[in-house]
């Protein structure tokens, strides 16, 4: 199994951070906005590409960090075998709002701005409901270990 790397932004309008709602067979999940890296792209590069895909926004958004490194890795008895690496930035939205933002990316099925007592109840992938609760811009870089949300 070879590991994936995903890059995503922490995207925060009037105190709540924006997330991108994925469907499976039976279940609704969310993610952070951003997605996989190519190979012989560059981390901030791949980001810019994701947010504009996913949420429409250009590459002339100024980015913090990273800020995060999560690794998801599926249990040894998964079906599939998964190990996700996880590079969490943050979006310096400046003016800009995010309640009319929109998708060229089919597997986003929705976005929706969650404030921190909401987060809770959320499946969110990696499970970060807590550090994106408590992060603020200019806090240090932080691993959050192996998070796995099935």
């Amino acid at each position: 199994m070879e590991p994936r790397i995903r890059v995503s932004a922490i995207l925060r309008w009037k105190g709540r951070v924006l997330l991108c709602r994925h469907e499976k067979p039976g279940r609704e999940y969310w993610l952070l906005p951003g997605g996989g890296v190519n190979s012989g792209e560059s981390l901030v590069d791949a980001l810019h590409r994701e947010l504009a895909e996913e949420v429409g926004i250009g590459d002339d958004l100024p980015l913090e960090g990273p800020v995060a490194v999560a690794d998801s890795i599926s249990p040894g008895q998964s079906v599939a075998s998964k190990h996700v690496v996880h590079i969490i930035f943050a979006g310096d939205l400046g003016g800009r709002s995010l309640e009319q933002v929109t998708s060229q990316d089919a597997a986003v099925r929705g976005h929706r701005l969650f404030g921190p007592a909401e987060l809770d109840g959320v499946v969110l992938h990696p499970p970060i409901q807590r550090f994106l609760t408590r992060w603020e811009p200019g806090d240090p870089v932080v691993y959050l270990g192996a998070l796995w949300a099935p």
